[in-house]
């Protein structure tokens, strides 16, 4: 079986099954991503050859503010195609071609290889209503942007057309899709290493500023990829200085970078860690609050497994592979009662929830689970065990996403049958 994997930021959503595949004896597999991104996965896997293609020249001055993303992505799809041509050229026909959409980069993949089956990582469809636009009032949107956010769409859309199949994490996300392509997308989960992201003994966490963090200690976390509105920062950072108050011995770890993954960059190159440190950091111990910027994923996970308190927050947007981490974890969680986290977290059961808006009911229940630890820990327990059933890689998730490459290239034989 040959597959090509195109993800401008390869490995990306396949950091498990393109290794899976090019593990298995007689499979070909190749990948294609952005240049720089390519160099950090350059030796990712001994048998994927990774190709890269260079960072595209983005929307001209003069293009439409509605066009800047399409441009972007015919450019960025452009440059994919002819990757794929040298391919085909040099003997490389796949069976399956695995890519994200989201960026353009599956525009032309169908024109290269038309008898392959395109199977499309199905993200997030954009929508001006019921998601993540307008649901923050703080950050209104405005009806230019709904429109511009129509036109967003319009590179998913044309892959979609050429797709035979996409896979989408949860059933929300899925949901979001146009009613006339759900039928064709499985909702399978990335996974979770759940033989790896367990709870474990720490010996020890060293904090930038000095100190150490040890089982036991009062720790709060927080962690987003990067430290912006969409996860909830704004509303995260707000609850400190009475959560810090009711408990002087607690410890605030946060991890996350200072970029904006998702809504809008603030002037002047401020990030949002800075914003929100002028609005409430002279009512906060700076001493019991550490940001760690992004940690290696070993750190990551020490760190979860000494939390006595973690904290996820999101818009109705992607769901985090960290909150199902933190659950793999057995931490104790607290989180947005929103889509798609009511998928994997039920309040009382593995977890607990809060409205998104309440800050006091977020400052209560953070102030509660450090005052009584106990009574999360059946919640803990069942929050690891649900991960383990329904989302471990090995044994759930893996297999699937294994199964419907196989049935995918089978179908792109001729009859049907294996070649």
């Amino acid at each position: 079986m040959r597959i090509l994997f195109v993800h401008q930021n390869f490995p990306g959503q396949y950091k498990h099954l393109a290794p899976a595949l090019a593990n298995s004896p007689g499979n070909q597999v190749v990948a294609i991503g952005e240049e720089a991104n390519v160099k950090r996965a350059q030796g990712f896997h001994p048998r994927i050859r990774i190709l890269a293609y260079p960072e595209p020249v983005g929307a001209s001055k003069q293009t439409h503010h509605y066009l800047h993303s399409s441009e972007a992505a015919v450019r960025r799809g452009q440059a994919v195609l002819r990757l794929a041509m040298a391919l085909r050229k040099q003997g490389f026909v796949p069976d399956v071609i695995c890519a994200h959409p989201a960026w353009g980069e599956a525009l032309f993949l169908k024109d290269v290889y038309p008898d392959a089956r395109l199977l499309l990582y199905l993200e997030f469809f954009y929508r001006a209503r019921g998601s993540d636009m307008n649901f923050d009032e703080e950050f209104p949107t405005s009806f230019d942007d709904q429109c511009r956010i129509r036109l967003r769409n319009a590179t998913q859309l044309i892959s979609l057309e050429a797709a035979d199949a996409g896979l989408s994490p949860t059933r929300w996300q899925r949901a979001q899709y146009p009613k006339a392509f759900q039928g064709l997308i499985e909702v399978i989960h990335d996974g979770v290493q759940t033989d790896v992201v367990c709870p474990g003994p720490v010996a020890g966490f060293a904090l930038p500023g000095g100190g150490t963090l040890r089982s036991g200690d009062e720790v709060i976390t927080y962690v987003a990829r990067n430290l912006e509105p969409y996860r909830g920062f704004h509303r995260f950072m707000r609850v400190l200085p009475a959560v810090l108050r009711a408990r002087p011995k607690a410890q605030v770890v946060i991890v996350g970078g200072d970029e904006v993954s998702y809504g809008r960059r603030l002037p002047g190159g401020e990030s949002y860690r800075q914003l929100y440190w002028r609005e409430v950091g002279g009512l906060l111990d700076g001493g019991r609050v550490h940001f760690m910027g992004k940690l290696p994923y070993r750190r990551f996970i020490d760190i979860l497994r000494l939390s006595s308190a973690h904290v996820y927050l999101t818009y109705p947007f992607v769901l985090s592979w960290s909150l199902l981490e933190a659950m793999s974890c057995g931490c104790p969680v607290i989180a947005s009662d929103t889509a798609p986290v009511r998928e994997v977290m039920e309040a009382g059961r593995n977890g607990l929830l809060v409205d998104f808006f309440s800050q006091e009911a977020l400052a209560e229940a953070i102030i509660s689970v450090l005052e009584d630890p106990g009574q999360m820990t059946t919640l803990r327990a069942q929050a690891r065990r649900d991960i383990q059933e329904h989302l471990d890689l090995e044994s759930r998730t893996l297999p699937r996403l294994l199964a419907l490459v196989e049935q995918l290239a089978e179908r792109s034989r001729p009859g049907g049958q294996q070649a």
